[in-house]
């Protein structure tokens, strides 16, 4: 007897589990339309928050990019990101990559799928590119809606910058464009580190509170200043990079090292997943 086991006739690997199923899956949970009405409204709590306090503006004489919030659309989108990238902008990253495995398992609907039959790969590849495309649609939605509001609101015009000097609409846009692509990259860790917790429990919150507490961890860690060059190979080190994109010269050197810091352990932490699932008895 040939030991070789042959496909149905018509059995493809690669169209099991197509990205539009699992995208239109994603997007009508529950947790989506809530995480995306969350990010939604942050724009309007500060529009409303500046409106009912008094005007920012300098501190001992000196300026910072909160100050400068209701200068132009342009600014008001840039505090929003400012505001948001060190906590805010985690969260649907773990949700949207450490929910999406452990979910299933949950369910108990993962042994199911994998029995359709999807290959485990192809499975993950689905289920990790659906959950980075959420979590890049969800950066996006930040700061877009922050600028119509912001334009509504104070009107079209340049990016002011606290230490002097301004930059045209047209490259403030583009500036916005490079500062939102490096916030996801530089989210890549938190992604990886959401999805393998996912392939490792069957409890979606255990996924995705690991993720987030291990990227807090991280934070505090590079608030230890006498751990000096060591906080170099923490990518919470380098969250802030981007602030160096939006000066009239621009300064790269921080977010390249942030970027490449952040692929690495997000290379490593999706290999690990991949590794883990392909040889986990799935029970559930």
């Amino acid at each position: 007897m040939s030991s070789r086991t042959e496909a149905a006739p018509g059995y493809r690997a690669r169209r099991t589990l197509p990205l539009r199923v699992e995208l239109v899956r994603q997007l009508t949970r529950r947790r989506t339309l809530v995480m995306a009405g969350v990010l939604a409204a942050l724009p309007f709590v500060l529009l409303t928050a500046f409106a009912i306090g008094r005007e920012p503006g300098s501190r001992n004489g000196a300026l910072t990019l909160m100050d400068t919030a209701t200068a132009s659309g342009a600014n008001f989108a840039a505090v929003n990101l400012f505001v948001s990238a060190g906590f805010l902008l985690v969260i649907p990253v773990a949700l949207f990559c450490g929910d999406t495995v452990a979910s299933e398992a949950s369910w108990s609907s993962l042994r199911y799928l994998l029995a359709a039959p999807v290959p485990r790969a192809r499975l993950l590849a689905s289920k990790l590119a659906v959950g980075l495309g959420l979590s890049l649609a969800a950066m996006l939605l930040l700061p877009l809606v922050a600028l119509a509001v912001g334009t509504a609101a104070y009107g079209w015009g340049p990016l002011e910058l606290p230490t002097g000097g301004a930059l045209d609409a047209g490259t403030a846009a583009q500036r916005l464009v490079v500062v939102v692509a490096y916030l996801f990259v530089s989210q890549l860790v938190t992604a990886g580190l959401a999805f393998w917790l996912s392939t490792r429990t069957d409890a979606p919150l255990g996924a995705v509170g690991g993720a987030v507490g291990l990227t807090i961890v991280g934070n505090v860690l590079d608030a230890v200043t006498a751990l000096g060059h060591w906080r170099d190979f923490l990518p919470a080190h380098w969250q802030f990079a981007w602030a160096d994109v939006v000066q009239p010269r621009p300064e790269w050197s921080g977010t390249i090292q942030g970027a490449v810091l952040s692929v690495t352990y997000a290379l490593v932490l999706f290999a690990l997943a991949f590794r883990g699932f392909a040889r986990k008895d799935v029970v559930s």
